[in-house]
């Protein structure tokens, strides 16, 4: 098969239509979007294709038919009208003070000014806007539609920072509020980001916004299906498969771990990460490709702000109304870590009416646990080493805990920690949690899953590590010994829930130095 062109980066219909990229039809979804209600909005996390789809409705609705040759939205569509449309992108207004938004406003509502005019009475971005419906309303006869991409891209780095927000809001409000006044004018309104501001006129003061975040109807409309990867993306997948001497199932098994289990709606089928799987196709490698720009700044320091626990992601029960919160609402990181794709839907008890959280993917578990390791252990972003990582993993696969936590102890003693951060262990209750968090993030990191702090009748085990042919149970201790930590193992019962697995089970005592910083001694049972 000869090699498609991937549009990766290229976040404009017309352009990936007509420079014959691949192109995943989803146009009968963005006819029955255009459709259904006159004011929406939807989230979803970034690279997912929010710019395709808002670009996509730019091109419907400008009347655009020749670029819809051939695809869905031809047997739906009849009449074809052309709309003046404002599209606008605010990806450009991101990690910018107030006065730059502005700037980046003035930039985009020049743009659109030099087709429909200006009026010098018009001397804010609010009214500027305003203006711009009403004369592309008046030249034309017809309604507007109105894109705005990213809507919430000025807001994320200030979140908590009461006065730059409160600045950043009243920019931000004063833009949105015209949009319910100007509704008359407009044919059809459609708005992405991320995040909910509901202080922001956008959703108090629209109270006909359509939220279709959570709507099965559009489930699929960012992302890739199971259904489109085997069909459409069939001959991508074969091409990847041979190229790295792979079955086409074992190909098409790997990308599902790696990309697959995004799920926005509870009844909706599992979503492939598009970005991730357009770049290892044109890569010709599967990889770890959403962390390229590494892990959000505004969503670490959200994770600090409300002291989040990351050991808790691998599992989570919690009623909607706990992470489809208003941003402003948020008494944890919950709905950030959801909203930005960190965490996705697995599941959903109807009894209970609560939603099961979990991380969606390898891909999501490998990256955020890299970008998080400077944060919650203090180890310095770049070093964790390949060769550790790969001696640490192979000791594993070989059933050899002790060569294991050789390999750890001896890449703990040798690595340099973020300036002040060894002054925070003098508490010994403290260096324990900073050891728990140590180990589950290098397991994590491995991709070996490990649980912290698992129940059981007596107790809770410190870590838990699942591997294909063995369970270890491990209890960490600071100021006391291997044996004493092994001896409560035991006492508490803390392997027996996993005696029916049928995997060995290992026991393992730890005893940390808080001198040296690494692991002084174990005990282990079998």
């Amino acid at each position: 098969m000869a090699e498609r062109k991937y549009p990766i980066g290229i976040q404009t219909f017309s352009e990936i239509i007509r420079g014959g990229y691949l192109y995943v039809d989803k146009t009968d979804l963005v006819w029955q979007l255009a459709h259904y209600a006159k004011y929406i909005f939807l989230s979803r996390p970034r690279r997912f294709g929010k710019s395709l789809l808002s670009s996509t409705l730019h091109s419907y609705f400008a009347g655009q038919k020749e670029l819809f040759e051939g695809l869905k939205i031809m047997e739906l569509e009849q009449e074809w009208e052309c709309y003046p449309v404002l599209h606008f992108d605010l990806s450009g207004a991101k990690h910018m003070p107030v006065k730059g938004v502005r700037e980046e406003l003035s930039r985009l509502l020049d743009d659109i000014e030099s087709i429909w005019g200006t009026n010098p009475r018009e001397t804010t971005p609010g009214m500027r806007f305003a203006g711009l419906v009403n004369r592309a309303f008046e030249q034309t006869g017809r309604q507007v539609a109105v894109i705005i991409d990213e809507y919430d891209a000025p807001l994320l780095d200030v979140l908590h920072e009461d006065e730059s927000l409160k600045d950043m809001r009243e920019v931000m409000q004063e833009f949105y509020q015209r949009l319910k006044m100007l509704e008359p004018k407009i044919k059809f309104c459609f708005i992405t980001g991320i995040t909910k501001f509901s202080q922001l006129s956008i959703f108090s003061t629209i109270n006909n916004l359509t939220n279709v975040t959570m709507d099965s109807m559009f489930a699929s409309i960012c992302g890739i299906t199971e259904n489109e990867l085997t069909t459409t993306l069939k001959p991508d997948v074969e091409r990847l498969a041979s190229l790295n001497k792979m079955s086409y199932d074992e190909m098409h098994q790997k990308l599902k771990l790696q990309y697959d289990g995004y799920r926005f709606v509870e009844d909706s089928e599992e979503i492939y990460n598009p970005f991730s799987l357009l770049k290892a196709f044109q890569q010709r490698k599967v990889s770890n490709y959403w962390f390229e720009s590494g892990t959000p700044t505004f969503l670490i320091r959200q994770m600090q702000h409300f002291h989040t626990d990351i050991t808790s992601l691998d599992y989570l029960e919690e009623p909607a109304d706990s992470f489809d919160v208003p941003t402003e609402a948020m008494t944890t990181a919950l709905p950030l870590l959801y909203q930005s794709g960190y965490l996705t839907i697995k599941g959903y008890d109807n009894e209970a009416e609560t939603y099961m959280l979990s991380i969606p993917n390898q891909e999501v578990r490998i990256g955020y646990t890299k970008g998080l390791l400077p944060t919650y252990t203090g180890l310095e972003n770049g070093n964790v080493q390949t060769g550790f990582a790969l001696k640490f993993w192979r000791a594993l696969k070989k059933d050899d805990i002790r060569q294991a936590l050789e390999e750890m102890k001896a890449y703990l003693a040798g690595i340099p920690y973020v300036e002040g951060f060894k002054k925070k262990l003098e508490d010994p209750a403290r260096a324990e949690g900073f050891y728990e968090y140590t180990f589950y993030l290098i397991f994590s990191m491995l991709n070996v899953y490990a649980r912290t702090q698992v129940k059981c009748a007596k107790g809770r085990a410190d870590i838990v590590v699942w591997m294909p042919n063995a369970i270890y149970v491990m209890e960490l201790k600071v100021n006391d010994t291997a044996e004493s930590a092994l001896r409560q193992i035991d006492e508490k019962g803390y392997a027996k829930p996993f005696a029916t697995d049928g995997r060995k089970i290992v026991k393992v005592g730890i005893k940390f130095s808080p001198e040296t910083m690494t692991v002084e001694d174990w005990v282990i049972k079998l």
